[in-house]
């Protein structure tokens, strides 16, 4: 028999691997209190940010999983098994919640700081009654459970259980005609922008976060709208299941893509910040349903898939270009980096759990220690060092050794 007989070994693409685990250090720094490193961070350089990565992939991630379920056992184990992941993610959400709550209720009672850590996530509604009765606290627990009440940061989860939900409705449409899956997205996204349907008088679609305001128009919403989010999340959902073809890789399209990343960085965080424009800022605020993170704003959607087609291109087929071949040292320094990333980005709901508690530790450790560079390196680092045992932890237990080999 030839080599060329011989049958060739499949080889993983990583990329998706290696994107969702950036994001999960991306993540991390943007959620640790008065941490410079945030300042640099891809989204002050444009409208999109780590949430796009971490739901686009998340969408590739599902269509993987899930959907392989539902061509192989059917419509009805197929949404079994959606069910299932929703319930692991709702008890994730809600052990975040109350480990974090009891963290930074202690970190307060310690008196070490001036601060009240849990005040600065606005959960006065949990520990304090007003006295003037503005906060049902009786029932604030029931509510947070059931969802009514979604506080200040624990907003992902939620949105993805709602996104996770859609999917049945999703693969059920696809099976008749993939035009009502681009229609049931697009029309759930046009009814989720809330500055669009107020001016056009129709209903805006998305949760209240904070029932007890009432039902005025001020009142809070769910910071991430699941029915703005779902568009990026079944995106990458369609990419990975072959509804939406792979874009060919043209100097004309990369061209495209550079634009848009390029032409709106003037307009972004860095623009405002650094250079100083005005007339940005002033852009910015007139043009915020654009951009607005809640709702998942347009221009944010056409600069994160300008930003990814990029980034796809660089990665090369499979990621090809992420691989290295060469034995000099640092090429093997990387190899082993990127390693550590492919096995951060596939235990990423551990991993994102644990990094929302780090980070708010973290911000408490540079209240004590300072903020000096040297140690916001070293805190951020040791914020690293948690996501990444977490990971290997997480790929260990899911592993089940004590089975034993076969």
């Amino acid at each position: 028999m030839t080599d060329a007989a011989a049958p060739q070994a499949r080889v993983r693409d990583i990329r998706l691997d290696f994107f969702r685990g950036l994001a999960m250090f991306i993540i991390l720094f943007a959620h640790t209190p008065g941490n410079f490193f945030t300042s640099w961070i891809p989204a002050r350089f444009g409208f999109s940010d780590a949430t796009e990565i971490f739901v686009f992939c998340s969408g590739m991630a599902s269509a993987i999983a899930f959907g392989a379920t539902f061509d192989r056992a059917g419509f009805a184990l197929g949404s079994a098994r959606v069910a299932y992941r929703i319930w692991q993610v709702y008890w994730a959400h809600v052990g975040l919640f109350f480990a974090t709550a009891a963290m930074l209720a202690f970190l307060t009672n310690l008196d070490a700081t001036t601060r009240n850590y849990w005040g600065q996530l606005n959960l006065w509604m949990l520990f304090v009654e007003h006295s003037e009765g503005l906060w049902e606290t009786p029932d604030m627990l029931f509510r947070f459970m059931t969802l009514q009440w979604v506080p200040n940061l624990f907003d992902i989860l939620p949105m993805y259980m709602v996104i996770l939900a859609m999917m049945p409705l999703v693969i059920w449409l696809a099976r008749i005609h993939l035009g009502l899956v681009a229609a049931l997205c697009i029309t759930l996204w046009v009814f989720g922008q809330r500055s669009f349907m107020e001016a056009l008088g129709l209903p805006y679609f998305n949760f209240t976060a904070e029932p007890w305001v009432g039902s005025d128009d001020w009142q809070r919403r769910w910071f991430l709208n699941p029915f703005g989010w779902q568009l990026v999340f079944f995106t990458g959902f369609a990419f990975m299941r072959g509804w939406l073809p792979k874009p060919p890789v043209t100097p004309v399209l990369i061209g495209i893509a550079a634009f848009f990343v390029l032409a709106n960085m003037p307009l972004s965080n860095i623009g405002v910040r650094e250079f100083g424009f005005e007339w940005a800022r002033e852009w910015r605020m007139e043009n915020r349903q654009l951009i607005s993170k809640t709702d998942f704003g347009l221009l944010r959607y056409v600069q994160f898939l300008s930003l990814a087609y990029l980034a796809w291109v660089l990665a090369g087929d499979k990621g090809n270009r992420l691989r290295v071949r060469a034995t000099h040292v640092a090429a093997r320094l990387w190899d082993r980096v990127l390693t550590i990333i492919l096995k951060v980005g596939q235990q990423s709901l551990a991993v994102f759990v644990v990094s929302i508690f780090v980070a708010r530790f973290n911000g408490f450790a540079m209240d004590m220690l300072g903020r000096d560079t040297g140690t916001v390196w070293a805190v951020n680092a040791f914020g690293c060092a948690c996501l990444i045992l977490t990971a290997y932890l997480a790929g260990w237990f899911k592993s089940v050794p004590w089975k034993g080999q076969r």
